[in-house]
């Protein structure tokens, strides 16, 4: 009994009056969720909101063009605006 109890414990949390909670740990391992990851939370329904992580557009695409010009063309064009 003691067990059960204990496991709910670690799966709940309360808002604060700041309207802050801090999500147990576990569910957030679940949810490969890490410290420094952005969110964005909407609501799917009355008492249920879904945390889902940000897509950073920038890193999944920065690099993706790598090697397709030779190298220092691109130094070269920057120079004839100068």
């Amino acid at each position: 009994m003691v067990n059960k109890v204990k496991t709910r414990r670690q799966r709940s949390a309360r808002i604060s009056s700041k309207n802050q909670i801090t999500i147990p740990v576990q569910a957030l391992r679940e949810a490969g969720l890490e410290a420094g990851d952005r969110v964005t939370a909407r609501v799917d329904g009355p008492g249920r909101v879904i945390l889902e992580r940000e897509d950073d557009v920038i890193a999944r695409f920065a690099g993706m063009f790598k090697g397709v010009y030779p190298p220092g063309y691109l130094d070269e064009l920057r120079n004839e605006w100068r």
